[in-house]
């Protein structure tokens, strides 16, 4: 045999080792129970996680549409009312549907316009429904991403919750009500105010307003987090971007019939009908229609509003502390990681925890406080026993040197999820569509009390068995009440526990003790 073809032999041979080698590893690393561990139970494998449940929900979602029977609720509704205004009626008290007049902002009329063309004047129903997933998956992305900035629910809770709801699927691809658009618009805003990117947050927010106005719901926790972020001016500079763009939006209604309008789209007075009632199937019509009762709710609603203001406050005003701490340390942080990546192998441990040491090294003694009362305060709301890491199984890019700063965003997103949870137990009616109003917030809710797992599940379950009876009863109306007071008194108590605990921190004996005892060391 040729020389020429020996030679050919060893390298051939060494590529096909080289292939099953790292075959091997690719198994070793992530096909082990340690891994699928992680991906269940762990909160920072959220970023693997969401692209699964994003997968999943694609296929449910179009399982749903092709094997369950669409159901005509609202949407002819919808079409007739933005037919009239396509048709050049801008008087509000004129645009009707089937189940009566127009009652939603502008926003409404014009993104359901859009959906008029593009459906054939909403006749196409199967395209509508499309379009109703595309809604559902970019939402779900915009939550999944708030759960993955703050690492405060397990992966498998989330999943659960996802794939185990009847009455949320079918409320985005088999009903096609406006709410999940709105409520879309909604998360958008989250995520950007989070981003610190407050123009564009602004503007999502009161384009969501401007769907469906229960999202107004959000707007004290949104006031406060203006105030404690930007300050006075810039807050007023915010909520005239929201006012403006309200103005803008509604313009050729307000210029011809201003006060149709208004009474239309902001009708604060609306009577519900008892029937479609999920909330209060207990109560007699006369009670449930009585204005006595409806301004006893309002009352409620503000006292409740005003007894979590300070906390909430204490809340943002901590997560304010923490972005300037990360805006501080960022870029140290960073040129660490750039340094470790020029060191070799053998030496990436070593350098790794040198840096992180110096790195701490650069905190003063009250941030350093705060972060562990943090930290602890974290651990015992997922039930974690500390952050493991995952050296077998995380990428290589995450054992770089790094504080999950992002956690904080635990400070920010409870108030919000908060406000809008109280504007719902003291809502005058639900209707089986306003679910989505909150259902996405209820696992980091659950997950913000000091509960069981067994009573958090329990929750989840009885909260969801409640919307899922149709029609409501006596039983489940007063079962849903049950559950959302059970639910609010476990938040606030971890509410008013954690902040009590951040006060102590912060007095000046806990501090000139942490200060002493860090001289020592």
């Amino acid at each position: 045999m040729p020389p020429q073809k020996l030679k050919s032999h060893p390298s051939g041979y060494n590529r096909n080792v080289n292939n099953r080698t790292n075959v091997k590893q690719l198994f070793k690393k992530y096909l082990n129970f340690e891994y699928v561990k992680y991906l269940i139970f762990d909160a920072a494998a959220l970023p693997v996680v969401t692209i699964i449940i994003l997968l999943a929900e694609l296929l449910i979602n179009v399982l749903v549409i092709w094997r369950v029977p669409y159901t005509e609720i609202d949407w002819i509704a919808y079409m007739q009312e933005c037919e009239g205004f396509l048709n050049g009626t801008l008087n509000y008290a004129q645009l009707k549907g089937d189940t009566g007049p127009l009652v939603y902002p502008a926003a409404f009329v014009y993104i359901y316009a859009a959906f008029y063309y593009i459906t054939s004047h909403g006749q196409n129903i199967r395209l509508a429904q499309y379009i109703f997933v595309c809604i559902y998956l970019l939402q779900m992305w915009f939550v999944l991403r708030l759960y993955t900035k703050s690492r405060k629910v397990p992966p498998y809770v989330l999943v659960l919750s996802a794939f185990t709801s009847y009455r949320i699927h079918s409320i985005y691809v088999l009903r096609l009500f406006n709410d999940p658009v709105a409520i879309l618009f909604l998360y958008a805003a989250l995520n950007l105010f989070l981003d610190r990117r407050w123009t564009l947050g602004s503007i999502f927010f009161s384009l969501a307003v401007g769907i469906k106005m229960n999202i107004l719901l959000f707007a004290p926790a949104l006031l406060l987090f203006y105030l404690v972020n930007l300050g006075y001016f810039q807050t007023i500079l915010h909520l005239a971007i929201c006012g403006c763009l309200q103005l803008l939006l509604g313009a050729p209604f307000l210029i011809t019939y201003p006060l149709e309008y208004i009474k239309g789209s902001f009708n604060f007075g609306r009577v519900f009908e008892h029937k479609w009632t999920v909330n209060y199937r207990f109560l007699p019509r006369e009670l449930f229609e009585n204005n006595i009762f409806h301004i006893s709710l309002l009352l409620a609603h503000l006292l409740l509003l005003l007894l979590f203001a300070k906390p909430a406050y204490t809340f943002f005003k901590n997560y304010v502390r923490l972005r300037a701490l990360q805006d501080q340390l960022q870029p140290q942080i960073q040129r660490k990681n750039l340094e470790i990546k020029l060191q070799n192998s053998k030496k990436h441990n070593k350098t790794k925890e040198v840096k992180l040491e110096e790195a701490e090294e650069r905190l003063t003694p009250d941030q350093q406080a705060f972060l562990k009362s943090f930290e602890k305060g974290l651990q015992r709301s997922t039930g974690l026993k500390g952050p493991k890491q995952h050296q077998d199984v995380l990428p290589a890019d995450e054992q770089n040197v790094s504080i999950h700063f992002e956690k904080c965003t635990q400070l920010a997103i409870l108030p919000f999820f908060l406000c809008n949870f109280i504007g719902l137990i003291c809502a005058r009616s639900l209707h089986y569509q306003f679910y989505v109003w909150y259902f996405h917030s209820l696992p980091y809710l659950t997950w913000s009390t000091d509960y069981s797992l067994g009573i958090r599940f329990l929750l989840l379950g009885l909260i969801e068995l409640c919307w899922n009876t149709y029609p409501s009863t006596n039983i489940t109306s007063g079962l849903l009440h049950l559950c959302h007071f059970v639910l609010l008194f476990g938040v606030g108590r971890t509410l008013f526990r954690t902040t009590a605990q951040s006060a102590a921190l912060r007095s000046p004996q806990v501090q000139g003790k942490n200060h002493i005892k860090n001289k020592q060391i």
